[in-house]
């Protein structure tokens, strides 16, 4: 049942459970992400582009006044990767008359290892991609988007950041709430409060990003408009139920005796979320390292994967265009293979869901290597060798197209990279030069010139041990027609002219860079975003608040940043991939 009440929603539901399902919106309608549709008192139309948060400290106020904690119950909520809620189970039957949360994370949540997270947690960092990287602590709220004020149409950006235990935000909202079995709460999060509550905020004359430094009055402003920009909605939304289990065993087609490939990982690397139905074989990665060599998977007999990622290039290609069969050129630069494990869409423009996918598109690709699936399976079981390794490999020991992914899947998922003179710094085993460790700092370093800070900016989208977030970003380059990245696999407006945010590791060695390979050397790069930004609709706003071109780095910046970007440089996986190759 559903009490109109002022201020109040009552439910009566079935079961011993309590949903929350928050949806953001503006102007009392649902969030539209990329969509002109918030303005402000000082007359600024606004956007947003993304909206993620953390929520935790959950509690219920009885009837008695009293509060009872819900100590486990967080959750990371994220409207572009529909995380919109979260279920908290076990919670006591009754009656309460309040639900309190908080934004943020209380400082033992945020002082966590983020490395000890299971790939699923809500404070993986690989998975909400709020963790502070080197600088320790979470993201407590992420908003950015694009605005344009009323005497200037040209669209700029915003990027505004809480963090830090100061600002964890309680929020407090009256209910009348009856659980005997099951019940659920909808809530409206109003970005509109968030930009025109108590304490107005103006892009242009506030400022258009914070990083929530002690003393900031934009970062104040918004969470005292913060606190205020929740509410109860009216109608209520079908509780979700959970899907059920996928049995596994049937499709491991695990072979009669195999053995575990043992996977390093880092004390400081976040767990990855390996596929649950392809384990890690030593006889799996074997059979697909061979895979990767072999020049059967093309049409002319003369290719493999290993042809256009080289061991003295990370992997990648020192060609701005990989030549295939007939030497036919694409127009997008190879990628370099390493943590690919950490990775959940791939290619420059994220179209292949799993490397399983992605593996049999280079195959069929006409400006590649040419070939059908089927005469790719066909040549190979004409040969003897392959006969025996997908038997040792699988237990149907079929040679498919299937399991021919499978197995190159494997063997990708092994390619890590975490051994560059950066980490061993990290480690204690070495110790940067002077100017290294600048290019570092100014690496780590937000640029808010309101605030005298005058850094580089590079960790919000390069930063944490992978030094990528994984994410989809316009970084300033025109747009062209022939390439609009992203958007071709998800035809979403904000989606035009982004590509995949690359790792930095191994940076000195893949060159060239961008998606098209345009800049042949790192000092072209910093001169890109110093001084070169392409302002269009959907530029990143972590780059579009920033006015004049770009950074306006200063020769000696750039050169303490290189000094910095060659010590990710990691000579043990290039030596690997060469004794790979042999």
């Amino acid at each position: 049942m559903i009490f109109g009440l002022v201020g109040f929603v009552a439910v009566t539901l079935n079961a011993a459970s309590l949903r929350l399902d928050i949806t953001p919106v503006i102007k009392g309608q649902p969030l539209k992400l990329d969509s002109l549709s918030g303005q402000n008192a000082a007359g600024e139309t606004w956007s947003v582009t993304r909206l993620s948060y953390f929520i935790s400290g959950i509690s219920l106020q009885r009837s008695d006044a009293t509060w009872l904690d819900l100590p486990n119950a967080l959750a990371w909520l994220n409207p572009l990767a529909k995380q919109d809620g979260l279920t908290i189970n076990d919670v006591p039957s009754g009656d309460y008359q309040a639900l309190k949360f908080h934004v943020g994370l209380d400082p033992t949540q945020n002082a966590s290892n983020p490395a000890s997270h299971p790939p699923d947690h809500p404070l993986n960092p690989n998975l909400n991609g709020l963790h502070w990287s080197w600088l320790g602590g979470y993201i407590f709220l992420a908003l950015e988007g694009r605005f344009h004020t009323t005497t200037d149409p040209s669209l700029q950006g915003y990027a505004y950041h809480l963090a830090r235990d100061p600002f964890r935000t309680a929020i407090t909202l009256p209910c009348k709430l009856s659980i005997q079995d099951r019940a659920s709460l909808a809530i409206q999060f109003n970005i509109d409060t968030l930009i025109n509550g108590d304490k107005p905020v103006t892009f242009a004359k506030d400022g258009t990003s914070t990083h929530s430094k002690e003393g900031d009055p934009l970062a104040s402003a918004l969470q005292a408009n913060l606190s205020r920009a929740f509410s109860l909605a009216g109608d209520l939304p079908s509780i979700a139920q959970p899907s059920p289990k996928d049995d596994l065993t049937k499709k491991l087609d695990l072979p009669a005796h195999y053995s575990a490939y043992k996977f390093e990982l880092p004390a400081n690397f976040p767990i990855p979320p390996f596929p649950k139905d392809n384990p890690l074989l030593i006889e799996r990665v074997s059979l697909g390292k061979k895979l990767f060599h072999e020049t059967a998977l093309s049409k002319n007999g003369r290719l493999s994967c290993a042809s256009c990622h080289l061991p003295e290039a990370a992997l990648g290609d020192p060609r701005q265009f990989s030549a295939g069969v007939e030497n036919r050129l694409g127009n997008r630069n190879a990628m370099p293979l390493f943590n690919l494990a950490w990775k959940s869409a791939f290619f420059w423009d994220g179209r292949s869901p799993s490397l399983r996918d992605q593996v049999l598109q280079p195959i069929q690709d006409h400006r590649e290597m040419d070939e059908s699936l089927d005469n790719v399976v066909l040549k190979l079981k004409r040969l003897p060798a392959y006969q025996e390794a997908f038997k040792n490999a699988f237990g149907s020991g079929e040679i498919t197209a299937q399991n021919l992914a499978l197995a190159l899947e494997n063997f990708l998922l092994t390619l890590t990279s975490y051994n560059s003179k950066f980490d061993r710094a990290y480690r204690g085993e070495v110790e940067l030069t002077d100017l290294e460790k600048l290019g570092f700092q100014l690496f780590m370093t937000e640029r808010e010139p309101r605030l005298g800070s005058l850094g580089g900016d590079c960790f919000h989208c390069h930063g944490g041990p992978l030094f990528t977030d994984h994410q989809f970003r316009n970084n300033g380059l025109p747009i062209e027609d022939t390439d609009l990245g992203r958007f071709l696999a998800t035809k979403a407006s904000l989606d035009r002219g982004a590509f995949s945010t690359p790792s930095l590791r191994n940076i000195a060695l893949t060159a060239p860079y961008m998606h098209d390979g345009r800049f042949a050397t790192l000092e072209q790069v910093l001169d890109h975003y110093s001084e070169g930004l392409q302002y269009t609709a959907t530029l990143d706003p972590n780059l579009a608040k920033h006015p004049g071109g770009g950074l306006q780095l200063s020769p000696e910046d750039k050169q303490a940043l290189i000094a910095f970007l060659k010590t990710l440089t990691d000579t043990d996986f290039v030596s690997k991939a060469e004794a790979d190759e042999r």
